[in-house]
């Protein structure tokens, strides 16, 4: 199982939204939809399950405005997602997080966000411990950065791989016997 996060579903389904930074270039990632969308292809052959935590659902719908109700349906209907609830072992393990980030002497970690946004972040990275996920598939920096002393994988964007057709790059040689 695998968790995609708030951002990597809104660049999913939304054509429009905006493309993550590459950390390496600083410039936006291209071809973000045709990376993800490739994803969920090879994941669904794998017969792989992306869990849509419930806090990063929440984060998709308000930045989904009018289109919420479209992607609710999208996610409910593709066997591939499942949107998993914060439950009871997820508080544990926030709580956990939480009173270990407290003894290091910042409830924050180091991070310089919102409690609020946070407490969400945590939210998604016990809801992906406790379904057993590998991979979270996230840009954001919290997530990354909390996620340091799991067994969890974070992917972002940039990370993914084109499609065949995109990696493919035209040759010189080929250009040439196109302007013949």
């Amino acid at each position: 199982m695998v968790v995609f996060d708030a951002t990597t579903l809104l660049c999913l389904l939304d054509p429009e939204a905006k493309a993550p930074t590459d950390p390496e270039t600083g410039k936006p990632v291209a071809h973000v939809k045709e990376r993800i969308e490739f994803l969920v292809r090879e994941l669904e052959r794998a017969k792989e399950k992306i869990i849509v935590p419930t806090p990063a659902l929440s984060e998709l719908l308000v930045r989904a405005g009018d289109a919420g109700p479209e992607y609710l349906d999208i996610l409910g209907k593709a066997a591939t997602f499942k949107i998993v609830d914060f439950d009871q072992r997820a508080a544990v393990e926030v709580a956990a997080a939480t009173r270990e980030a407290l003894d290091t002497g910042s409830k924050k970690g180091g991070s310089e966000s919102s409690w609020a946004k946070i407490k969400f972040d945590r939210q998604i990275i016990a809801i992906a411990k406790v379904e057993g996920a590998s991979t979270i598939y996230s840009d954001d920096g919290d997530i990354v950065r909390f996620s340091k002393n799991s067994a969890i994988t974070v992917v972002g964007v940039s990370d993914l791989s084109l499609p065949p057709q995109e990696a493919q790059q035209t040759l010189p040689l080929d250009k040439a016997e196109d302007d013949a």
